[in-house]
């Protein structure tokens, strides 16, 4: 009988320290789960950021850029058509002045 009540007293013994390393993997278990948790809040934040700023891009900066590029296309044609007055204008005066 003695070695049967050792051997449960080293089973209870090693019951109880299995149940404490469990509490610890839980512990652990319940703290990564929470960083996930804070990950993935962090993740959806910066996808509404990202989709913002695409926002932002799509419908207040591209226009602009766009109207921006019609202008200076605009401004290069003027530029042309002054340039081709001018060069008519300065072929009748040298042709005066000789």
């Amino acid at each position: 009988m003695a070695n049967d009540d050792k051997l449960f007293e080293l089973m209870t013994q090693m019951y109880g320290e299995m149940q404490e390393g469990f509490k610890e993997v839980n512990k652990r278990i319940a703290g990564a789960e929470s960083k996930i948790a804070s990950a993935e809040s962090k993740i959806d934040r910066l996808e509404k950021a990202v989709v913002k700023t695409n926002m932002t891009i799509e419908h207040d900066i591209l226009p602009k850029i766009d109207a921006l590029f019609d202008g200076y296309m605009q401004h290069s044609e003027q530029l042309a058509r002054i340039e081709n007055e001018v060069s008519k204008h300065e072929e009748i005066i040298m042709r005066r002045i000789r």
